[in-house]
């Protein structure tokens, strides 16, 4: 049986893209059995747990290919507390060798992280949209609302004079605090000398889990639950440009306890949840672009080999407690590749076309040279290692930032995006043009569910031609012309189609609906 998901271009970069993060991530899986219930996750490149931040966003890469994509997201609704707080993660390993031994079974929250229930959100909506499985997730609503309503209202979530979602004063959404040296190592915990404020990607992550609740509530035909959620995720959207955004980028940290650290200048500091942000969908089309050219511009001044950092400038060296965390370390200024995934698609989404085909070939170029893939490398190109990690392990096959550059990949370039469950309802916006390719054959899929949706592209002098493969598909065709082109007509079916041309940018775009049942031929001619 062939896999559901295959890209053909005849380019090596393309055709291995998805195969090699796909080998990344079979090596990332950690099976337990806990309460006798078999747990498939897919653990952190730093440690051996299945903390629910990286599982969800890798959700976006091993979806194509997982058999199990609801046990650990269940077991993280099985666990939730009674106020509505969920755990980071859990394990049945040693995480501290070799002074840790024991196997048992353990459950950890980090008192400063604001974000983890939206990414319980995203989990249980990513596990219905590949499975199609509206049982389950109905099983899990209750749990995924309970943690909701927990961030907006708990007093350490939630402050109620800007109706925004707090937290200690973190490098964005990363898990220790700083303490300006009240705490002798890195600082987990909420005490009387916290440091308050509002960081972006909070907001941004829950106005996108709001959103996705929504998507699942209409689709389940409850209407009323829906346009809640719709409507509080716009208030959200509203209230967080009004605070964090600075005219340029949104601003790292808004404080609400009054600290300066001194040896950085914190106003110009650019994290990472900046391209989070524009994926999210909390940002206008010139917002977007704003944070993209400021992202380019240092990227050509800095001497960093990509411009993938998790935040810019960086603070001073152990400021937080740990003497391993340096200037171009970690989250302190090194590069990710789960940013530059996050960039790749801003990039084709909003008319830079070829920086995401430079940096889906740059992050192709990284991977190549021995296989490997890391969490973080310092901005010359070195990885991140075990003796330079704050963190026991430093694993090759880094699922997290791969299959954020493969989220880059299939939604940026290839071109398909889901906007509902099974590919039912989906954005066919293929780019091939940006990067040389002429003729692509794409067959995209979710093995557990066999969902599948496929299209040969072939471009020409004179104009376009797709096969699109599958059935009971709503498409709605964005699709990047040639430098120049316009479109003389559309053909659906051997049918004149009505279409529309757009710019995004500089790039030109077509723009046409139609439905699938069992295979559909597009013809575009050019003028």
């Amino acid at each position: 049986m062939p896999k559901a998901t295959q890209i053909h271009t005849g380019n090596s970069v393309y055709d291995s893209f998805y195969p090699r993060i796909r080998a990344f991530l079979e090596k990332d899986t950690m099976d337990m059995n806990i309460d006798g219930q078999q747990i498939r996750g897919y653990r952190s490149p730093d440690t051996p747990a299945v903390w629910l931040r990286d599982h969800s966003d890798m959700m976006r890469g091993f979806r194509f290919f997982e058999q199990d994509l609801t046990s650990a997201v269940t077991h993280f609704a099985d666990t939730q507390a009674r106020n509505g707080r969920i755990f980071d993660y859990f394990t049945v390993q040693p995480e501290k060798v070799p002074c840790e031994r024991e196997n048992w079974c353990k459950y950890v929250r980090v008192p400063v992280e604001a974000d983890v229930e939206y990414r319980m959100v995203q989990a249980a909506y990513l596990a219905w949209q590949t499975t199609g499985d509206d049982n389950w997730v109905r099983s899990v609503l209750p749990a995924v609302e309970a943690g909701l309503e927990y961030i907006f209202s708990h007093p350490w979530r939630w402050d109620p004079e800007s109706r925004l979602v707090k937290r200690p004063y973190t490098i964005d959404s990363w898990d220790f605090a700083y303490t300006a040296g009240m705490h002798d190592w890195l600082q987990f915990q909420i005490d009387e000398n916290t440091f308050w404020g509002i960081m972006h990607g909070d907001n941004s992550g829950y106005y996108k889990a709001c959103r996705d609740l929504a998507t699942i509530y209409r689709a389940l035909g409850e209407g009323g639950r829906a346009q809640h959620w719709e409507l509080f995720a716009e208030g959200l959207k509203e209230r967080m440009n009004n605070v964090c955004w600075n005219g340029q980028f949104y601003t790292h940290f808004v404080k609400h306890t009054p600290v300066t650290i001194e040896g950085v200048d914190e106003d110009s500091q650019l994290s990472f949840s900046n391209a989070m942000n524009i994926n999210r969908g909390v940002t206008s089309h010139s917002q977007a672009v704003s944070i993209l050219r400021e992202y380019l511009k240092r990227g050509k001044q800095n001497k960093a080999f990509a411009e993938w950092f998790s935040i810019d400038p960086a603070f001073p060296d152990g400021i937080f407690g740990e003497e391993k965390i340096v200037a171009g370390a970690y989250c302190n200024g090194g590069i990710m590749p789960l940013v530059g995934g996050e960039l790749a698609r801003a990039y084709f989404e909003h008319g830079f076309e070829a920086e995401g085909v430079r940096t889906l070939q740059k992050y192709h170029e990284l991977i190549a040279r021995n296989n490997e893939t890391y969490l973080w490398y310092f901005p010359d190109g070195k990885e991140s290692s075990i003796d330079t990690s704050s963190s026991p392990d430093a694993m090759p096959t880094d699922g997290w930032g791969s299959s954020a550059m493969l989220y880059g990949f299939m939604e940026g370039l290839v071109g398909v995006q889901d906007r509902s469950k099974l590919m039912q309802d989906l954005t066919l916006c293929p780019r091939w043009h940006a990067a040389d390719v002429t003729e692509a054959e794409v067959q995209v899929g979710y093995e557990v569910s066999g969902t599948q949706f496929g299209y040969q592209y072939r471009e020409q002098a004179e104009g376009l031609k797709l096969t699109i493969e599958g059935a009971r598909h709503n498409v709605n065709a964005h699709i990047l012309l040639p430098n120049g082109a316009r479109v003389a007509n559309v053909q659906v079916g051997g049918k004149d189609w009505t279409f529309q041309q757009s710019k995004v940018e500089e790039s030109a775009y077509l723009d046409f609906e139609f439905s699938v049942d069992t295979g559909t031929a597009i013809e575009v001619r050019f003028k």
